[in-house]
């Protein structure tokens, strides 16, 4: 084990906690004291404070604020006595809010007594941010723009009230980051002096439903013809009144102690319409000019834009003779930020480079005269590839660590392409992640969000279909806000005990056993996990739990269905000890021992998990009886529905296994075997789909495509067809071939003490 990760797990079993955590006093050097610190994150901590103790009809206590800024970034203590005053010193107002959000919780929690205990509290991870795929307009789409969710939030993204709502609870959650992704955002967010005509007035959507098959898979079909044709305009508004918006939007920002980041994948033109002769082409003049000023704009613009994230890919072709992506990359987006700061003289711009289709040592040659160079220019790496719900020590990093220095830090892409329907809570899981990501002298901070959903307002339930709720539909942040404040809260201090979360259960639902209900969710929260380490693929369109679906990288797309021969042939998640059907089998049926996880102690483990999970929710149900529709009730259902799952996947591994088995015996009791095992699956599947699509509505998700459960059940009744008919004979293995691009790459040794380095980065994303 690393000495980090040593340190890591010492910090969380509180070995090391009084040292890091203890202030001396008399250290404060005040700045500013007393209630009316001048900030409007102080303003919304005090607010919060107000709204927790009339909400428990307890007294409001008084707290006073003083900054000191040798607790550093986001820095705080709480000292004083709650009864009559507490005393909060924060490094920064960012620490000073954080502080208040901490009394105003333990208002909420009944534990206020305990808050004033003089701790120093320092994020643990220094930025903690959400991936949001921003669906500004159907000219100017991102890559989850081809979904229901997206296609619905269109008009929401638009309006003060959203944004207002969505960063108020990123700062209650302790998130500072947020980063904003569009295939080519700038017509809908600038006006290019040079370009004029390239500006988008009003805001457009398709008046037909996209799909139902996902689009072309690397954003280059991202608005089909036919949906262009027939729109509706959702909001009139000027170019100028949308930079005011957005200008306003960074501010809200800013007030909340969140920095916005714009990302973009390229080389993408839309929204221009082969004006001014620009296209897609990597070798046109005229595209490299438009995109040079159209970053300059973007920076000069908006003043409180805190960076810019870049992507070799998705449309940026390796191979040119004339230009390389990461010349293109500079001379559009370096040049661009260069000449910005040309007429900003000191504002820092960083850039974040995605370790994405490209080559480190390129990336050095052209990027080491960005302004601030290499503090502004850090790496960004997809840390789970596109599943986070999967294990808590991803193995992938291993492959770019040589690349990540002190000097050259990175962020991690944390994609939850793996539940976008149900509540997810299980804060061991999030910690023991949180807490094997990089150290942080090569770790900057990471960004979570999904590519096939919109986490927007939240527009699955069934209850309030087709309903016009306005402000008052809530976000997927509030439905799903169990899990927001975890990953938040646990990347800003790992130390935080169940106890807490516990807690906050307990006042969320107060007629509740909050012990029986923290397991239940804890539980449930490890089934899709525990599938996904068995059955993996790596990205989204590949893989998509919820529905044991996927669609085709090449050849004809539409949602297709993984079938028991899929999962015979399966491979476990890398870097894992888990052995694949087919290997379980050979070492089986050779007298090899059977070491690791065997694929039946993964279908074991789920039923454990789904048999436990339903006695959890039965034993809540039987002694709160929550009435239908209300939040609790939807929880328990979320709940259950994981259950079905679990067992369905149970199921299907057991029966995949015996089906092995029957392809090198024949056996007919094996067969029958496997024919009862996958009939249990398809009682598990259909029970599962009507308990999930009871509360919410099939969708279009553009990296899958349409997915109705219900519609999925004949692809899991054709599994049984297939164990009856299966031929011996047929299944083949080679016990020395890799069963994944990865086996070699993190098995490699590698030295995290390596500098910054050289040569190409090729990794199957």
């Amino acid at each position: 084990m690393d000495d980090w990760s040593v340190t890591r797990r010492s910090l969380l079993a509180g070995t090391a906690a009084t040292t890091l955590l203890q202030a001396g006093s008399g250290a404060a050097a005040v700045a500013k004291r007393g209630r009316g610190l001048k900030a409007p994150a102080i303003a919304f901590a005090n607010h919060e404070i107000a709204a927790a103790a009339k909400a428990t009809k307890t007294p409001e206590p008084q707290v006073s604020y003083q900054l000191d800024s040798k607790l550093g970034a986001e820095g705080y203590r709480i000292s004083g006595a709650p009864s009559t005053a507490l005393r909060i010193t924060a490094g920064d107002v960012a620490g000073a809010m954080y502080a208040g959000l901490d009394v105003a919780e333990a208002i909420r929690l009944g534990t206020l007594a305990l808050i004033a205990d003089d701790k120093v509290h320092e994020p643990f991870v220094q930025k903690r941010g959400l991936k949001f795929n921003i669906p500004l307009d159907l000219r100017t789409p991102s890559y989850s723009d081809g979904s229901t969710s997206a296609r619905a939030n269109i008009p929401e993204v638009w309006t003060r009230s959203f944004w207002a709502t969505f960063l108020d609870e990123m700062a209650r959650d302790r998130y500072n980051v947020l980063t904003l992704w569009s295939l080519h955002p700038f017509p809908s967010m600038v006006k290019v002096p040079e370009f004029p005509d390239v500006a988008l007035d009003d805001v457009w959507r398709s008046r037909k439903p996209l799909g139902p098959e996902p689009f072309e898979i690397r954003g280059l079909n991202a608005v089909p013809p036919e949906y262009l044709a027939d729109h509706e305009i959702v909001k009139t508004i000027t170019i100028e009144q949308k930079i005011a918006f957005w200008r306003d939007v960074m501010q809200l920002a800013q007030d909340r102690g969140v920095a916005v980041y714009v990302f973009t994948w390229n080389v993408f033109t839309y929204g221009v319409g082969g004006k001014y002769g620009i296209d897609d082409s990597i070798t046109n003049p005229q595209t490299i000019a438009y995109m040079r000023a159209s970053v300059r704009e973007l920076v000069t613009t908006y003043p409180l834009l805190a960076g810019i994230g870049i992507t070799a890919g998705e449309n940026l072709p390796s191979g040119n003779a004339k230009i390389t992506q990461e010349q293109w990359l500079w001379q559009a987006y370096g040049e661009g930020v260069r000449d910005a700061l040309k007429k900003q003289p000191g504002r820092r711009v960083e850039m974040i480079h995605r370790f994405h289709e490209t080559e480190g040592g390129e990336i050095e040659r052209n990027w080491n005269g960005y302004p601030g160079y290499p503090e502004t220019f850090t790496f960004s790496y997809k840390y789970s590839i596109a599943h986070m719900y999967s294990a808590v020590n991803p193995p992938f990093i291993a492959e770019a660590l040589p690349y990540i220095s002190e000097r050259q830090k990175t962020w991690l892409t944390v994609r939850n392409d793996d539940i976008y329907s149900f509540r997810w809570g299980d804060p061991d899981f999030a910690r023991e992640y949180i807490l094997n990501m990089p150290p942080r002298d090569k770790l900057v901070g990471f960004y979570m969000g999904p590519d096939g959903y919109c986490w927007g307002r939240d527009f699955l339930d069934k209850a309030t279909a087709g309903q016009d709720l306005g402000e008052a539909r809530p976000l997927v942040m509030q439905k799903q806000w169990y899990s927001f404040n975890m990953w938040g809260r646990l990347a800003f201090d790992p130390t935080l005990p169940n106890a807490h979360f516990e807690a906050m259960l307990r006042a969320r639902f107060p007629t509740v056993d909050a012990n029986t209900l923290f397991a239940a969710s804890s539980t449930s929260s490890k089934i899709i996990p525990q599938a996904s380490r068995c059955f993996w693929k790596p990205i989204d369109l590949t893989w998509l739990p919820e529905a044991c679906a996927y669609t085709q990288e090449r050849g004809v797309r539409g949602t297709r269905f993984y079938t028991v021969v899929d999962f015979m042939n399966g491979a476990p998640m890398p870097g894992t000890d888990i052995l694949s059907i087919r290997r379980w089998r050979y070492r089986l049926l050779n007298a090899q021992a059977v070491d690791g996880t065997t694929p039946l102690d993964c279908a074991a483990a789920l039923t454990g998990l789904a048999d436990t999970t339903d006695q959890l929710v039965d034993r809540i149900e039987a002694r709160s009886r929550p009435a239908a529709g209300s939040e609790l009730a939807s929880t328990l259902g979320d709940y259950r529905a994981l259950a079905h799952l679990g067992r369905y996947y149970a199921g299907k591994i057991s029966g995949a296994c015996d089906l092995a088995l029957v392809d090198a015996s024949g056996r007919p009791d094996q067969r029958a075997s496997a024919v009862a095992h996958l009939t249990a699956a398809l009682d598990s599947w259909k029970r599962y789909a009507a308990v999930r699509n009871g509360q919410y509505l099939p969708n279009f998700y553009n990296r899958i495509g349409w997915v109705d459960l219900e519609q999925l059940t004949a692809s899991a009744a054709r599994d049984i067809d297939i164990a009856q008919s299966w031929v011996p004979g047929t299944l083949t293995f080679d016990p020395n071939a890799p069963e994944s691009p990865w086996d070699k790459i993190i098995q490699k040794p590698v030295s995290r003490g390596m500098p910054a380095a050289r040569g190409p980065l090729a990794l199957p994303l």
